[in-house]
């Protein structure tokens, strides 16, 4: 497959170059915010390595192991609300299988959150 057939149907005049055109995702916008939030959980699982290496009460690492679980969940919501508002709409707006394509793999993605 080249990278023409890999990129979906060819861009004309009807159909605007979009962002998700380029490979830019749609969490992009709020990388940095992501980063951030993404390090704050790390930070809240090395947390949880100290509790246990400090032998800390069972109850007091569940707590905190509820905390980063919900951290994590969070984020989740978020990209998946990102991929739904950018890549899901791009394919819609471009029609054909593409969107089919894309609402399977997202509600893969949801089965699988629902599952943890």
């Amino acid at each position: 497959m080249t990278t023409t057939e890999a990129a979906g149907p060819p861009v004309t005049e009807a159909t605007p170059l979009t962002d998700h055109d380029k490979g830019v995702h749609g969490y992009h916008h709020q990388k940095d915010e992501h980063l951030k939030r993404l390090r704050r959980i790390e930070g809240q699982v090395r947390g949880l390595q100290r509790m246990v290496d400090e032998d800390v009460y069972c109850i007091d690492i569940l707590t905190q192991v509820s905390a980063s679980t919900k951290a994590l969940q969070s984020f989740a919501l978020q990209l998946l609300e990102e991929h739904l508002r950018h890549c899901v709409a791009d394919a819609a707006v471009k029609g054909g299988s593409e969107v089919d394509a894309k609402v399977e793999e997202a509600t893969k993605a949801i089965a699988r959150l629902l599952r943890t």
